[in-house]
């Protein structure tokens, strides 16, 4: 893990419950359940902060597959992005739950590669390209977001929305980069290792923090169980 890696993780918040919570709460586990968006209009392509293609027909569908009828959850949070605020915001419609929209929560930026194929970034610059596909770490696109600003960024947004609200389960509607921040940070992971964790479209991943910490259930699974 590079300095700057263990900077950012040692500034972050440890687990401390809000006092004003209720104690009964305080002593269940709080789940989180991240869910990726659905397939984005426009095709493959780099789609990072900059690009905010709503999903397609088969986005929500991907979706709605994925999570089915149940909500058991106490809230819901998303990316301001519109193919994650949008379902959200009818999710959360449609079973009467709070919906937080949380800035902190938007995809990782890609720079001057935002918004563009992959097959005319690998026609108008293949040896950047294949540099990124070998080590999509240490060879990222011109202007990107450092991955050491995402993993402070992610971690914390994701340890304050946790912490304040201990001992309930909640959905976290957002990006791959997103999940795997969030799973890099929790794991204490290099960035050469989260970074490439496969996050499919409305891939699901859910984490319980007990008393003893933070534990993985699944990562990338198709359907709620």
């Amino acid at each position: 893990m590079t300095v700057a890696s263990r900077r950012a993780l040692s500034i972050m918040p440890r687990w401390r419950p809000n006092r004003s919570t209720e104690w009964g709460a305080i002593m269940r586990d709080t789940l989180v359940d991240l869910i990726r968006h659905g397939e984005p209009t426009g095709g493959r392509r780099y789609r990072g902060n900059g690009t905010d293609d709503p999903l397609s027909p088969l986005g929500w569908t991907q979706m709605r597959q994925a999570l089915g009828d149940a909500a058991p959850w106490d809230r819901i949070l998303s990316s301001p992005m519109t193919r994650c605020r949008l379902f959200a915001a009818e999710l959360a419609g449609r079973h009467g739950l709070p919906l937080v929209i949380e800035p902190g929560f938007i995809e990782v930026g890609m720079g001057a590669w935002e918004g563009r194929s992959h097959a005319e970034i690998a026609a108008a610059d293949p040896a950047a390209y294949e540099a990124f596909q070998r080590d999509p770490v240490g060879c990222r696109p011109p202007g990107a977001e450092p991955l050491d600003h995402l993993l402070a960024r992610i971690a914390g947004v994701y340890e304050r929305q946790v912490t304040v609200y201990p001992g309930r389960h909640q959905l976290i509607v957002c990006h791959a980069g997103v999940t795997r921040a969030i799973l890099g940070y929790l794991l204490r992971a290099e960035a050469e290792r989260w970074y490439r964790l496969r996050v499919d479209y409305a891939g699901l991943t859910r984490i319980r923090h007990g008393r003893f910490g933070a534990s993985v259930e699944y990562v990338n699974r198709h359907r709620l169980s």
